[in-house]
């Protein structure tokens, strides 16, 4: 396995942290926070990032996209992890595009994926109910057949983006119990469709996530995204690649809180010497260096496995999620931690990563759920 970069994977990584760098900053992230802005986001520097050709990167070029894999989609996201920049990669390119490029019709695809491509269309994936945790495959909204399609009932939370989308993806099961795995239908919708309600919520990160209604909802024959009945082969690959997409954030806000760390240890004084000259911080240090690494690995192992179809995928993910989940948090309370009193306040930086590793560890399933997952795939 491969792990190095050729000559434009590494420049798309610098342009990509030339961006960040250059138009987004911390500052930006707490003053979204504090104005409970519309969005959550910068519409303008989405545009930006469209025309730099981010989001077409794993569609194909039929679509406008450009036909690349996650190994370098991954690259892009491990420099805004390292600024924390909000706008809806996870859930407009990874989940909602993931779901229609890999499961859509000729139509559907091209209908939303060059408007995708392009900044003009968001989408949410709404799949998550209450009480379902992490199991895709627990599912009580129903699509009731009405004529020639179906009507929705339920409700959907923690759909991200899910109040700015456009279009939502939702998982419904049009045969069998709550928990069965087949009789799960995707469906393919307006946000304003008649009998869709949504009410904004804010995860622990300030970022955007929702609570979504169905009462009634009408949906085509020409609406359902893949097989009827088959949803739930679309949608754990969809998950999957999704994982492995925010592990890559995950990674960058790692890196930054560490950064952000050794820089205090070196200039902050005690007894007059940097407190990082005590040999009890240099361990913590390189404990919290050595984690990093780790992930670093897992993290591009996962990738290039989902780029090939790799038969091991799915526990290259897990094994990423959970590895990331453990060092993303130890960076940032570690961080919190050597900062002292200062990185207890909201005033200080450094609270940002904690708030962000906290949010990510239970997205898509925290470090416990993933481990089980690993060794279940494993046989163990």
């Amino acid at each position: 396995m491969q792990f190095s970069l050729n000559e434009e994977q590494s420049l798309l990584r610098e342009s990509a942290a030339a961006f960040v760098r250059d138009h987004s900053s911390l500052r930006r992230i707490r003053a979204l926070r504090d104005a409970r802005d519309a969005d959550g986001f910068s519409r303008d520097l989405w545009q930006q990032m469209a025309e730099l050709g981010w989001l077409g990167i794993p569609f194909a070029a039929a679509y406008g996209g450009l036909g690349l894999g996650l190994k370098e989609l991954a690259l892009v996201l491990e420099e805004l992890g390292k600024g924390l920049m909000p706008e809806p990669m996870l859930s407009t390119v990874l989940l909602g595009g993931g779901a229609i490029a890999r499961g859509g019709s000729d139509a559907q695809r091209a209908a939303v994926l060059p408007a995708l491509i392009r900044g003009d269309l968001l989408l949410a994936l709404a799949h998550q109910e209450r009480h379902s945790r992490y199991d895709l495959h627990r599912v009580a909204t129903r699509a009731e057949r009405a004529g020639d399609g179906w009507r929705l009932r339920g409700e959907k939370c923690l759909v991200l983006d899910g109040h700015v989308a456009d279009r939502l993806i939702v998982s419904a099961r049009t045969a069998g119990g709550d928990n069965d795995r087949d009789g799960i239908t995707l469906f393919l919708l307006d946000r304003g469709a008649p009998g869709v309600s949504v009410v904004r919520q804010w995860t622990l990160d300030g970022r955007n996530a929702a609570l979504v209604g169905f009462d009634g909802t009408p949906v085509g024959a020409a609406d359902a995204l893949g097989a009827v009945d088959d949803g739930a082969a679309l949608l754990a690959p969809v998950i999957d690649r999704a994982t492995a997409g925010l592990c890559a954030e995950m990674l960058g806000g790692m890196q930054a809180a560490f950064a952000m760390t050794l820089d205090y240890l070196k200039t902050r004084k005690q007894f007059g010497v940097p407190i990082g000259s005590f040999q009890a911080l240099k361990h913590r240090a390189a404990v919290v260096f050595t984690e990093i690494e780790l992930a670093r690995s897992a993290v591009l192992a996962a990738a290039m496995a989902l780029d090939e179809d790799d038969a091991q995928a799915p526990q290259a993910v897990s094994a990423a999620k959970a590895r990331c989940a453990d060092a993303f948090l130890l960076a940032a309370n570690e961080g919190v931690q050597m900062h002292g009193g200062i990185g207890m306040t909201d005033e200080h930086d450094i609270g940002f990563y904690l708030k962000r590793a906290r949010a990510a560890e239970i997205t898509f399933g925290d470090a416990a759920h993933h481990r089980e997952r690993f060794a279940t795939l494993r046989g163990y």
